[in-house]
């Protein structure tokens, strides 16, 4: 686990003579520009265009990711050479202006494993900037879609399931409804405690370097592995990278009175537990609690993870199938709680 931090820190600060370099196939200038550029290729991030070669960097997965109707998600830092980023005392980082941040999101049974869409958020002046480019049909580069699009696929999820949906592109503002923290763009999975970086870094980069001790937080467990913890904990981790990013009390579902951030938040009523419903609507499905202990066929909030109905659905955007695995460990979860007397 020591590794794993040092092995973060290093790489993201740039410590033990190992500043993370940029190549000149990276245009920092239209990187740390306020422009939009149509195409994906004008920023330089992959060799020859090659959505699997990126130019620069680092890649990284995720201990609890987001849930993105299973796609298979490439993901990688860039940071320019000379900048470091900084973990504050909370695990979050800090990275510089020119940063980028870089997903591509496909199926490895569609279209040869070519992702459909890469979506960039960039650290500017400004603040963060998220956007979206969908792949063309002949694979050579991606355009801009900042109004979104819904792309037609099939694919089957790891139990074999076949699934056809209109797969869908985010539009700039629903970019910003789920990175919306405070009124500002921030980036949600990639946090110090849920960081898994690519093993191949290089070596020279794999020395300590934290601004506050505090900066050794516990890491999340990974949500899909029984060895690295406990039932409730990685539920609460898969709740904190798929719902706490809206249900905080700085994020857009505040007025809901329900926050699921993974260790911010105590287990009680505003983590749901026995909560009855707030601005839910439909999405109540006439249940009391959004979690009753014991029960979870009377838990709304499974209620909502399990459907795919746009008045119902939780998350709102970003999902048209349901995480049959994540809805799975949170029913476990729920049912082995002490059932309450009501």
């Amino acid at each position: 686990m020591k590794r794993l931090f040092v092995a973060l820190i290093a790489v993201l600060l740039g410590v033990g003579g190992g500043v993370a370099v940029v190549p000149a196939g990276v245009d920092q200038a239209v990187v740390e520009s306020d422009a939009m550029p149509p195409k994906l290729s004008a920023f330089g991030l992959f060799r020859g265009n090659d959505p699997k070669m990126p130019s620069t960097g680092i890649g990284y997965t995720l201990r609890a990711p987001l849930f993105s109707d299973y796609t298979d998600k490439n993901r990688f830092i860039s940071i320019p050479a000379g900048k470091k980023a900084k973990v504050g005392a909370d695990g979050v980082i800090d990275f510089p202006v020119g940063t980028v941040l870089v997903k591509s999101f496909g199926w490895s049974d569609v279209n040869g494993g070519h992702p459909v869409e890469t979506r960039l958020l960039i650290r500017r002046t400004a603040g963060w900037v998220a956007l979206p480019y969908i792949w063309d049909a002949d694979g050579k580069d991606a355009t801009l879609a900042l109004g979104g699009r819904r792309v037609p696929v099939s694919f089957k999820s790891p139990d074999g399931t076949a699934h056809t949906i209109r797969y869908a592109v985010p539009n700039k503002n629903q970019c910003k409804e789920c990175h919306s923290l405070g009124g500002e763009i921030v980036p949600i999975g990639p946090k110090a405690r849920n960081l898994i970086l690519d093993p191949a870094a290089s070596d020279r980069m794999r020395s300590l370097y934290f601004d506050t001790p505090a900066a050794l937080k516990p890491v999340m467990p990974q949500w899909d592995d029984p060895k690295s913890g406990s039932v409730a904990a990685r539920a609460r981790a898969y709740l904190d990278v798929n719902c706490a990013h809206c249900h905080n009390p700085a994020g857009s579902a505040s007025n809901s009175g329900l926050f699921l951030r993974w260790t911010d938040d105590p287990a009680g009523v505003n983590y749901g537990i026995d909560k009855r419903p707030t601005a839910a609507g439909r999405g109540s499905g006439g249940m009391d609690f959004a979690i009753a202990p014991g029960d979870p066929d009377r838990s709304f909030l499974i209620y909502r993870l399990e459907s795919t109905d746009p008045g119902i659905a939780m998350p709102e955007v970003g999902r048209s199938t349901v995480h049959r695995e994540g809805a799975a460990l949170l029913r476990q979860w729920i049912a082995e709680m002490p059932k309450a007397s009501h």
